[in-house]
């Protein structure tokens, strides 16, 4: 009888037998366009494979703030990186009325 697995949305896989793997093994390595990667290269590779969002700085705190339209709009405008440019306008009227 053959091993399978059952996956968690249930579906049931037939995994191979050991002749079969050993086949599909050499298959795999006889193709020169699909060299298996080496210990080395993994442990290159696996830390590099972080998902998700990048982590912060850790300097800023993320907030939600209503702000007029024409003010985002004109930022907005300037193109790329203006919610930086807006945190540089708050971090210049601190300074002046600090």
């Amino acid at each position: 009888m053959p091993t399978t697995i059952k996956t968690r949305s249930g579906r049931v896989l037939t995994l191979p037998t050991p002749a079969e793997d050993a086949a599909i093994t050499a298959a795999a390595n006889a193709d020169p366009d699909a060299v298996p990667f080496t210990d080395a290269e993994w442990a290159k590779v696996k830390p590099l494979a972080r998902r998700g969002r990048p982590l912060g700085s850790g300097s800023k705190t993320q907030v939600t703030l209503r702000l007029d339209v024409d003010v985002v709009e004109k930022f907005r405008a300037s193109g790329d990186g203006w919610q930086t440019r807006i945190n540089e306008a708050l971090k210049s009227w601190v300074r002046t009325h600090a």
